[in-house]
């Protein structure tokens, strides 16, 4: 049988230009362990757990003429070394100085030709540390045979990197003849499969059973609600180029919490604000303060809609990330002057939201093309590439983390910032992950739209610290 793509999975190498990288990011900053951290190291650590995901050497191979969706074949000349590539910054390298470096890794596509991800360990960071830079297509990420890479090599406690016996000999890959054959029995053999592909790809029935209904009523409510109020027109949403700035920002999760536990009043407890809330929060202060910073007319009226992936808990939909996977359109009130204010607007449309059902539910969006998500930040990638530029201004992802150390090999993870890639159209994306006690934000940037990428990272410290004082 042939290892296809799902059709979700096929549209992100469809939709893919030089301007449009559809693969997601992550740089992981560890502390550089006594025993030390090398090249070699890394090439054993990422072999030994490869191994047991065979999605990391396969590569995508296209039916002749069209004629068949793409498949996963083994890759014959599969070179560990290709993909698990060496760097350095000049001592002592800042962090910003691995921004940069991470904007122009990020902005280049991956290899159709090989399997598609890459880790870059980028040696020479100050304060003892090394950094690993990842990308991963999303067409791999679906959650079943293929999660992402930095998550593949992490540990919950040190361990010694031992290399293990490599017994994988890849599959004979199909010819061109062999691949046609395949692909007409399949569809000689599934009425289904002839229908739907007679009316232009359309899913496959079995993979989507009942859900369909209920996914596309959710997404049909998303569009109609839309399409009535679109989202404004800001300096995020611009024609984009393929080179990206990066912005690494560190913060305190305890300030996130103070606020968050702060009681409004001698009365009223509004116990319903979450984290969450508080990082839209500040990020509505901080996109606030950027635009007054562009000179940008700001009214009391004026908002930027966000598209937040967020996981809940509902036992009636399948999730892989401990909860199902909705995206929120949030309006961020950022003319409102007040902070205390704008944390409640956020907070109150947050829980609209979703008591009011007008969360799309990406779960059930995605059994539409019969996938399930591996990861909420690679969801939020997916979700923004398949809709409308006109129903957000931007994507904020936030993911909660592990409070408890992780490590590759004996090294200690000290950091974890995701980089959310840029759809068409889309000037900046926002993602965060809270781990040990921080919070990570990784801010990626059209490098031309969005030159002052910096005032945007120095406005998200002011923001919170202010959310803080008002606490």
């Amino acid at each position: 049988m042939l290892d296809r793509l799902s059709p979700l999975d096929s549209s992100f190498l469809y939709l893919e230009e030089s301007v449009t990288a559809m693969h997601v990011g992550s740089v992981l900053i560890f502390e550089t362990p006594e025993q030390g951290f090398d090249y070699e190291e890394l090439l054993a650590l990422v072999a030994n757990r490869i191994a047991y995901v065979h999605r990391y050497r396969q590569r995508v191979r296209q039916v002749p003429a069209g004629l068949g969706g793409p498949v996963w074949v083994d890759d014959a000349d599969f070179d560990l070394t290709y993909h698990v590539r060496r760097s350095a910054l000049p001592r002592p390298g800042t962090v910003e100085q691995l921004g940069e470096f991470v904007a122009r890794v990020q902005s280049r596509l991956l290899d159709r030709s090989r399997p598609l991800w890459e880790v870059y360990l980028v040696e020479g960071l100050e304060g003892n540390r090394f950094a690993l830079v990842t990308k991963t297509h999303q067409a791999m990420v679906d959650g079943v045979t293929g999660i992402d890479i930095g998550q593949v090599i992490l540990d919950d406690a040190p361990n010694d990197v031992v290399p293990i016996a490599q017994t994988w000999s890849p599959k004979e890959e199909p010819s061109d003849l062999e691949l046609l054959a395949r692909a007409g029995l399949g569809t000689a053999t599934s009425p289904r499969r002839l229908l739907s592909g007679l009316r232009g790809g359309l899913e496959d029935l079995r993979h989507t059973g009942a859900r369909v209904v209920e996914a596309a009523g959710q997404a049909a409510t998303a569009l109609v609600r839309t399409a009535a109020s679109p989202a404004p027109s800001t300096p995020l949403n611009t024609t984009i180029g393929n080179a990206r700035r990066v912005e690494l920002v560190e913060l305190d999760l305890k300030d996130f919490r103070t606020v968050r536990s702060r009681r409004f009043g001698a009365t009223a407890d509004h116990g319903h604000v979450t984290v969450n809330d508080v990082v839209l929060a500040t990020l509505t202060g901080a996109l606030r303060e950027w635009l007054m910073n562009r000179g940008e007319p700001v009214s009391a009226s004026t908002t930027l809609r966000a598209m937040v992936p967020l996981s809940v808990t509902d036992t009636a939909v399948d999730s892989h990330v401990g909860g199902p996977v909705v995206a929120a359109f949030i309006d961020l009130p950022v003319g409102e002057p007040s902070t205390g204010m704008r944390l409640r607007q956020v907070s109150y449309r947050m829980s609209q939201q979703l008591q009011h059902g007008q969360a799309v539910g990406a779960a059930g969006l995605a059994g539409l093309a019969g996938f399930a998500p591996s990861t909420l930040h690679s969801m939020a990638a997916r979700l923004a590439s398949a809709m409308s530029r006109r129903m957000f201004n931007l994507v904020i992802s936030n993911v909660p983390g592990p409070q408890a150390s992780r490590y590759a090999g004996h090294a200690r993870m000290v950091a974890s910032y995701p980089v959310i890639p840029l759809a068409r159209g889309q000037a900046l994306a926002v993602g965060l992950t809270s781990y040990d006690g921080r919070v990570f934000l990784g801010l990626n940037g059209d490098r031309d739209a969005m030159v002052d990428l910096d005032v945007l990272a120095e406005a998200v410290h002011s923001a919170l610290a202010e959310l803080v004082e008002y606490a």
